[in-house]
């Protein structure tokens, strides 16, 4: 004959009744397991899909992993059924992530370069100067992308140390991509002194580039 346990509630409740447990309608967080069974079947799909986004083997495995690991740390307790619509958001913000950093870095450098190429007037705006960005990165040897990697290392590091408005102007035209109006009215100063705050911050990043043995 099988012994039967007591319930606890019942004991803890003197013998009487228990009171009915609430019905979770809430969906089952997802397991260890149906997670890492998720990530393992949509690897090969989110790899050709950012493949055929940044057209780049190397810079859509990088995105594919980060996105993962995104997915894994930070929603890995939600609801199974939640986890398809969250990576592919994880993903979609990664990949134009990637094309933001590529863009502006270039960017960056175009100007940096342009600017040791010519004494540039204080109070002009050297994107007003460039027509377009640098091209992409596919033709150049390794050497050519290692120093590229080192010059944009060097100018995040460069731009921590600049006065904080000439920052802020250098980040909203570079970064955020603002025209000159825009960047005036959140700085709320006048068009001549963003112009004049984003010249001083580009020729003090070229200044510490050559300080550092790179020329353009």
């Amino acid at each position: 004959m099988r012994r039967r346990v007591p319930s606890p509630i019942g004991v803890a409740g003197g013998g009487g009744a228990a009171p009915r447990p609430a019905h979770n309608k809430d969906p089952p967080l997802a397991t260890r397991t149906e997670l890492s069974a998720f990530l393992a079947g949509v690897e090969r799909r989110a790899f050709k899909q950012a493949s055929y986004a940044v057209r780049d083997a190397d810079a859509a495995l990088d995105i594919v992993q980060d996105a993962m690991l995104r997915l894994a740390e930070k929603y890995g307790e939600r609801p199974a059924e939640e986890l398809p619509l969250l990576f592919q958001r994880i993903l979609q913000n990664a990949i134009r992530d990637h094309f933001r950093r590529a863009k502006v870095r270039s960017l960056w450098s175009t100007v940096l370069s342009a600017l040791g190429a010519r004494n540039g007037a204080e109070d002009a705006d050297p994107l007003e100067t460039l027509e377009s960005a640098a091209g992409p990165t596919q033709g150049q040897s390794p050497p050519e992308l290692l120093e590229q990697a080192q010059v944009i290392e060097l100018i995040e590091e460069e731009i921590r140390k600049l006065p904080a408005r000439q920052r802020q102007a250098f980040l909203l035209r570079y970064w955020e991509e603002f025209d000159v109006a825009e960047t005036a009215a959140v700085m709320g100063c006048s068009e001549g002194s963003v112009k004049t705050h984003c010249s001083r911050a580009a020729h003090a990043l070229a200044a510490a580039l050559k300080a550092r043995g790179f020329e353009s």
